[in-house]
Formats: C-alpha cells, sequence, structure tokens
C-alpha cells in the first residue's frame, strides 16, 4: 500500500526533481501518512486490521511553481532549436514529452501550440533566402530544395514526436487548427514554395529534367520523385506543375507528329507511337503522380494518332494489308482501339480496302481463269488478318462480309457461273490435289463465296449443267464430295434449290436398277450382239435442256437402241425417249503395229474412228456426210483425234486448226505407255455456244419469275400503284434485277391482257381476271 500515489503518473512526475517542482506541503504529508498507514498495516496484528484506510481529495489543488511554463519553454524551444539545427538535443526525449504533457494538463495549450508555430514559422522563412541567389544553375537549384525539403520533414517529424501529447489533445479537439504535421506544410507551402521565383525556378528545372529525359539523356529520377512528391504532398502539384507539363506535352508532341508523319514509314512511326506511350506510362510509375496518367496518355494519344487517324491509314493501311504484315495490321488495331473514332475510321478503311483489292479480281476477264481461287486467297486472308490483327471484332467481320457481297456483285452472273465451273474441277475425276477432308474444305470455303452472290440461280445452271456431264460421262470423283455439296446447297438455299439436282441422282440410281434388268433382258435374245449397251433415262424436267442432234449410227447401234426402246417401253407405256448422242460415249478396241489399244472415246469420236474401218483416209467433207456430225462439233471432234496427245489420226496438211479441205489418215504407227487411253475429255469441256445457252436459258428463267410474281401479287392486289408492284417484287425476287426490266414485263403482261392501266392514273394498275 505504500506505493499507492503512484497510479497518478504526473502527480509523481510533480514529486521528482527534474523538472525543478517543489513538493508542496499537503502532498507530502499525505505521502508520509500513506506511508504511515501501510506500515501499521503490515504489521500491527488483530487491533490493525480494524483500521480502514481512506484516501481523500487535496483540499486544495496542486499549483504550478510561478516559473513553471516558462522554464520548460526554454527547455522545448532549445530542444526545437537544436533539431532545426541538426545538433543534438540537451535534454531527454521523454523528459521532454512528459513536459509538453504537463504544459497541456495545466491549461497552456493554446499558448504552446502558437509559440511552436512562430517557432517553426522564423525558421521556415529563414529558409527561403539561399534560393533567391541567381547564381545558382537549375540542377543544384533543385537538389538544395529538395535537401531543404528533406531536412524540413525530417525535422517535423522529431518535433511533432516531442510534442504528440499537444496534437493528440488539444488540436484533435480543435478542428480549425492544423495538425502540427499539417502545419508544417503550410509553413513550407506558405513561405517557401509560394514564393513566385522559387517556385517558377523550381517547377523550370523539373520540367528541364523531362524534357532531358525525354530526348533520350540520363537524369536523376529519385530527384524529380522526390520534388513531385513534395508538390503533391503541398497540394500544388496540379496548379502549379501538372497543367505546365501537360502544355509543354502537348506543344512537344504535336511537333513530333507533324515532323514524323513526314519523315518516316506508317510501321515505323506506329512504332514510335507505341514506344511513346510506354515511356509515358513508366514515368507515371517512376515518379510523376497518379492522377497526371489519364491526362498524359490522352495527350500524346490526341497529339500522336488522333490528329493523324486519317493521314496514317492514307498513307499505309494498304501498304501493310498488301503485303499481310500481322504484327504492324496488330499494333494499328490496338493504337486506333485507343483514340476516339479511331476504330471506325479504321473499319471504313478496312471496307474500301477489300472493295478496291476484290473488285480488281471480279471485274478483270482476264482474271476469270484464276477469279474464284484467288477469292478464296484473299477471303482467307482477311479471315486471317481479323483473327490474329482484329482480335476478332464483329463490326470488323460483319463489315467484311459486306464489302465482298458489293464487289462480288459489280459484275453480274459471272462470278456464279465461275464458282460453279470451279466446283465441277474439284468434284471431277482427275483432281489429285485434295483428299476427302481437304475437298471438304475447300467445298465450305466456296459455300462461303457463294451466300455473297445475289444471282444463285446463274450458279444453279451452271452448276447443273457441269454435275450433268459429271454423271453421264462417268467423270465424278466420289459420290460421297457430290452428296455432300448437295446437302451444303440445300441447307443454304432450301429444298426447292436442289430438288432437280436431286432428281439427277435418282435418275441415276433408277439407270443402274434398270441396266440390271436389261442385262438380264439381253441375255434371253437370240441375238445379244456384241456391244455391250449402257443407258441412262433422265427425267426431262431435271436434267439440261439439250439440243438433240441426229447423227448417222451404224446398223448394229440402231439395231440396239430398238432392241432397247422394246425393253424399256414394254414396261413403261407411254413414256416417249428421246436420244441425246452429244453426251454418249464408248470403249473402242484398236490393234496397232505396237499392239491392241483401247479407247475411251465420245459418240461422236466412236463414229468417225469406226469409219476408218473401211479406209486408210478420208477428207473433211466424206466425214461430215458420213457421221452427220454439226459442221463445229465435227471439226472439234476431228481436232481432239489428230491435234491432241493421243493421235489416233494424223491430219494432212498439219495445223491446230481444222479446214474443209484437210484429209485425216489412220495412224497405224500410234504409240502410247497406256494400254486404255482417255480422249473423250473433250466431252468435258464447255463450249462458247454451251455456256451462251446456259446464261439466256437463266435470262429466260428470270423472265418467266418476274412474270410470275407480278401476276401473283396483282392478284392478290387487284389494284396497285407502279412503285409499290416494283418495291414488291424486289422483296419476293430472289436474283438481282434492274427497274427497266420489271417495267418491260409489266409492260409484257398489259399486252397479254393480264393486267390494264388506270385510265386516269397511268402509274397504277389494276389486275384482269
Amino acid at each position: 500500500m505504500a506505493d499507492e500515489p503512484q497510479k497518478k503518473p504526473h502527480l509523481s512526475a510533480l514529486v521528482g526533481h527534474t523538472n525543478g517542482l517543489t513538493k508542496p506541503a499537503s502532498l507530502a504529508a499525505a505521502t508520509r501518512a500513506g506511508g504511515g498507514g501501510g506500515g501499521g498495516g503490515g504489521g500491527g496484528g488483530a487491533t490493525a486490521s480494524s483500521k480502514k484506510l481512506v484516501i481523500k481529495n487535496f483540499r486544495e489543488r496542486p499549483k504550478l511553481p510561478d516559473n513553471y511554463t516558462q522554464d520548460t519553454w526554454q527547455k522545448l524551444h532549445e530542444a526545437v532549436g537544436a533539431i532545426q539545427s541538426s545538433v543534438s538535443i540537451k535534454y531527454n526525449l521523454e523528459e521532454l514529452y512528459q513536459a509538453v504533457e504537463n504544459l497541456c494538463s495545466y491549461k497552456v495549450s493554446a499558448t504552446l501550440y502558437k509559440q511552436l508555430r512562430q517557432v517553426c514559422e522564423d525558421h521556415v522563412k529563414a529558409q527561403i533566402l539561399p534560393f533567391r541567389e541567381d547564381s545558382l544553375d537549375s540542377l543544384l537549384f533543385l537538389k538544395k530544395i529538395n535537401k531543404c525539403w528533406q531536412d524540413h520533414c525530417r525535422q517535423m517529424i522529431m518535433i511533432r514526436s516531442i510534442f504528440l501529447f499537444l496534437d493528440r489533445t488539444y488540436v484533435l479537439q480543435n478542428s480549425m487548427l492544423p495538425s502540427i504535421w499539417d502545419m508544417g506544410l503550410e509553413l513550407f507551402r506558405n513561405h517557401i514554395i509560394s514564393d513566385k521565383q522559387v517556385q517558377n525556378k523550381t517547377i523550370d528545372g523539373i520540367l528541364l529534367l523531362i524534357e532531358q529525359e525525354r530526348n533520350g539523356e540520363a537524369v536523376d529520377k529519385s530527384l524529380l520523385r522526390s520534388l513531385l512528391s513534395m508538390l503533391s504532398d503541398l497540394q500544388v502539384y496540379k496548379e502549379s506543375f501538372e497543367q505546365r507539363f501537360l502544355e509543354e506535352t502537348n506543344c512537344l508532341y504535336a511537333a513530333e507528329g507533324q515532323r514524323l508523319m513526314q519523315e518516316r514509314e506508317v510501321p515505323e512511326y506506329l512504332h514510335h507511337v507505341n514506344k511513346r506511350l510506354e515511356e509515358e506510362g513508366d514515368r507515371v510509375i517512376t515518379y510523376l503522380d497518379h492522377s497526371t496518367q489519364k491526362p498524359l496518355i490522352a495527350c500524346v494519344e490526341k497529339q500522336l494518332l488522333g490528329e493523324h487517324l486519317s493521314a496514317i491509314l492514307q498513307k499505309g493501311l494498304d501498304n501493310l494489308l498488301d503485303e499481310n504484315r500481322i504484327s504492324d495490321l496488330t499494333q494499328t488495331y490496338q493504337l486506333f482501339s485507343r483514340v476516339k473514332g479511331g476504330q471506325q475510321i479504321l473499319l471504313q478503311h478496312w471496307s474500301e480496302y477489300i472493295k478496291n483489292f476484290g473488285t480488281t479480281i471480279v471485274v478483270n476477264p482476264e482474271k476469270d481463269k484464276d477469279m474464284v481461287q484467288e477469292l478464296l486467297d484473299f477471303k482467307d486472308k482477311v479471315d486471317h488478318i481479323i483473327e490474329v490483327c482484329f482480335q476478332k471484332n464483329e463490326k470488323f467481320i460483319n463489315l467484311m462480309k459486306e464489302s465482298f457481297e458489293t464487289f462480288i456483285n459489280k459484275r453480274p452472273n459471272k462470278p456464279a457461273e465461275l464458282i460453279a465451273k470451279y466446283v465441277d474441277s474439284k468434284l471431277r475425276a482427275g483432281n489429285k490435289e485434295a483428299t476427302d477432308e481437304e475437298l471438304e474444305r475447300i467445298l465450305d470455303k466456296i459455300m462461303i463465296i457463294f451466300r455473297f452472290i445475289h444471282g444463285k440461280d446463274v450458279f444453279e445452271a451452271f452448276y447443273k449443267k457441269d454435275l450433268a456431264k459429271r454423271l453421264l460421262v462417268g467423270k465424278s470423283a466420289s459420290v460421297d464430295a457430290e452428296k455432300s455439296m448437295l446437302s451444303k446447297l440445300k441447307h443454304e438455299c432450301g429444298a426447292a434449290f436442289t430438288s432437280k439436282l436431286e432428281g439427277m441422282f435418282k435418275d441415276m440410281e433408277l439407270s443402274k436398277d434398270v441396266m440390271v434388268q436389261f442385262k438380264q433382258y439381253m441375255q434371253n435374245q437370240s441375238d445379244p450382239g456384241n456391244i455391250d449397251l449402257t443407258v441412262n433415262i433422265l427425267t426431262m424436267g431435271y436434267w439440261p435442256t439439250y439440243t438433240p442432234m441426229e447423227v448417222h449410227l451404224n446398223s448394229e447401234m440402231i439395231k440396239l437402241q430398238e432392241v432397247f426402246k422394246t425393253f424399256y417401253l414394254g414396261k413403261h407405256s407411254g413414256r416417249k425417249l428421246q436420244w441425246q448422242t452429244t453426251l454418249g460415249h464408248a470403249v473402242l478396241k484398236a490393234e496397232f503395229k505396237e499392239g491392241k489399244k483401247e479407247f475411251q472415246v465420245s459418240l461422236f469420236q466412236t463414229l468417225v474412228l469406226l469409219m476408218f474401218n473401211e479406209g486408210d483416209e478420208f477428207g473433211f467433207e466424206e466425214i461430215k456426210m458420213a457421221t452427220g456430225v454439226e459442221d463445229s462439233e465435227l471439226r472439234r471432234t476431228l481436232q481432239s483425234l489428230a491435234c491432241g496427245k493421243a493421235r489416233v489420226l494424223i491430219k494432212n496438211p498439219k495445223g491446230k486448226d481444222v479446214e474443209d479441205g484437210d484429209k485425216f489418215i489412220f495412224n497405224g504407227d500410234f504409240k502410247h505407255k497406256l494400254f486404255r487411253i482417255k480422249i473423250n475429255q473433250i466431252q468435258m469441256k464447255e463450249t462458247v455456244e454451251e455456256q451462251v445457252s446456259t446464261t439466256e436459258r437463266v435470262f429466260q428463267d428470270r423472265q418467266y419469275q418476274i412474270d410470275a410474281a407480278i401476276v401473283r401479287i396483282m392478284k392478290m392486289r387487284k389494284t396497285l400503284g407502279h412503285n409499290l408492284l416494283v418495291s414488291e417484287l424486289y422483296n419476293q425476287l430472289k436474283f438481282p434485277v434492274k427497274p427497266g426490266d420489271l417495267k418491260k414485263r409489266i409492260e409484257s403482261l398489259i399486252d397479254r391482257d393480264y393486267m390494264e392501266r388506270d385510265k386516269d392514273n397511268p402509274n397504277q394498275y389494276h389486275y384482269v381476271a
């Protein structure tokens, strides 16, 4: 119990002698009484235990000696002066802290705060003088101001640690007063950094260092970081530094952008922009305040990119796309995506490039031979660029599709025809370049190009013609591939589009069954003959229209035709058979000096070669009379036999073209490494007449479709204006059509009394029932 007074630490401190206080009489008596009572309690036996210890308040409140406040402040003042002068403090820090606490306990906090502020203010004011000298160079000045700031911060931390009790009690309770640390910042800001001369010199120096660094020189980044951190702490960073920094950055990059756009190629320029953006990003991380990042990067983007978007694309995008420079295109996309409106302008140029490049492929008739392959290669290229460079951006994909559709239809009908022929070349036997998987992949790619075409009926007509030849001449590479292509077309265009094509396959299947029955029928004949006949029965509505050609077959062939006719009509009465000689083919056996050979030939080639069983030499006119083959077709046939790779006949005089007076001699010395030789490829080649007639047939079909659509619309509406009718027709027709063509069809229907003009309004039509 003797230690009871120690519960009040400030009282026990007053008892001590270290701070120059004397012990008041009442306090001494209380301590002694306490001590005595404790002693009695400790050893007094039973009588002592009955006493109760009572601690009473002081009769009078303890008072500080008269000179205590001044003496204590003197000590504190000396300590602050020592800190500011960077010399050792005479007093114990704990003692100083306790002294501050004592003063605060006796209501002198306000005076103490004012005195401390005054001392700090006097010291800070004194620091300004060295900075007003003009002799200091920029870097030395910055180092001095930085040292001054670092010293000030260190001093304020020490001072605050001594005056912590004041900071945590009096200052905290007075919201209007800044904390000791904030007071230090305020004094430094008001008396040093707010000085116009000092501030300008500091900011100029910082901007000069940043400019040197931007020019590639090595600078003290830690000095920059410290100074900018100082401005930030003093809350003058934005108005004193950032505004000027951004203005100078703006001017620098505006000039740099103008100069480099003239001097450098686009890839190098974009690489430089990227480098600058990275550098400025590093600057923010290294020494700039984080709040500067957004306006700084926006400034670089605006001056190096935003001001030159069109110029960059006009100067270099086409080259980058032509040369397929993937990394540069990726960089272009990434940089343009950063700038407002950048992607939009890139989209426009992207679309223009596709249209222009695609148009050069499609419009030039000299390129027709390679048009489809070039289109596929171009599509692969733009797909790869979208995937790798443009991050599969939907806008770029959709615009690419629109652009393809635009340029591919600039030349009506021809691309559709050439795509059909390209498919034919891939599905035809002898196409060794593709496995089944590769063929499937090629067909998928073709279907993508096919989607862009408006005149799909042109494709259908040529595809049907080529498919017929592949099936009838036995030149189809794979039935599976044919069926796969058919299912793709059906999926793309609907069942109506492929119904006739499917009918062609059905005819081929049925023909096989018929031939099995015909073979059995022939075995029961008394004279089966030497020729093995195979017939394909075609439904006229499914297959292309062929012009019948009457030729002079030999007697054995005619006999076989009649036998088949009797057999077939016996099973299917009421049907009419029309023989199509243009698509007939045969295998001929021949003997030469070198030995026996077999020729796979067309029916026309067969008729010509069989003549040479009767003689060794015939003139053109003789052959024409004997075979009955049409003039141009006969010339092609003789060319294939006498001027091709396998020359079974010798033409006299020699030459590529067959003339009226030419003679043809059987080549007994014919040699070939193969036993069976195919000479009937001529059947697969399209003649100019075929091409023209197919195109004409498409146009004829289109006229019928337009007529049917007009009648259908008028029948439903009864009365309709010209513009509404045309608009409705555009919605219903699946092929491109010009307004002039529609007008002609309307006039034709008016002439044929399907509809009539309104008597009062020539632009109004009435349906005639």
